[in-house]
């Protein structure tokens, strides 16, 4: 398959809910109170986790939907600009991916027994274990934080291609 000059309404909605999934991710995670050991999860966390659930899935179609619908590179940016694109958006799925997996994995080390918006419960992918629970919590964080340096980049190139270039790539992924 060629890759097309520009992406289609199915990509770009993946890209706008996966951008509103993790501002309602972040946001809950930081205003849920911390749990301690022998705690049970809460509201909060059966969203938050829930909500990591959601975007695992939609990140996996995303990423599904871009090896089956691939889109050329802008022509017109230079190497530098095309390779930097190309590896922040693969560490984009990378960290996201390693973002939900390692919460997933924390909530199970807990033992927690979760639901997903406590519709029907979720597997735990291990049993409890609380060195490995602190150690993941301790990878989760970093994931979340290194997700969020990540994203910070995506937005200030977008922005410089906006504002700076004015070469019109950051309206390939606006609707319309």
């Amino acid at each position: 398959m060629l890759p097309r000059l520009q992406y289609g309404t199915t990509a770009k909605v993946f890209h706008w809910l996966i951008v509103a999934l993790l501002i309602v991710q972040y946001l809950i995670g930081w205003l849920m109170p911390d749990l301690h050991r022998g705690q049970q999860p809460g509201k909060g966390m059966v969203f938050h986790i829930s909500f990591g659930i959601t975007i695992l899935l939609v990140i996996l179609l995303r990423f599904v939907w871009r090896l089956t619908h691939p889109v050329a590179p802008e022509s017109s940016l230079p190497p530098w600009q095309r390779l930097s694109s190309e590896l922040v958006h693969w560490m984009l799925y990378v960290l996201v991916l390693a973002t939900t997996l390692s919460g997933w994995l924390f909530a199970s080390f807990r033992g927690w027994s979760v639901s997903y918006f406590y519709l029907f419960p979720l597997p735990m992918l291990a049993g409890d274990n609380a060195a490995a629970g602190k150690a993941i919590d301790g990878l989760h964080q970093a994931a979340e934080w290194t997700l969020l340096v990540f994203v910070g980049f995506h937005v200030l190139a977008a922005l410089a291609h906006l504002f700076v270039y004015r070469d019109r790539v950051m309206q390939r992924m606006l609707p319309g």
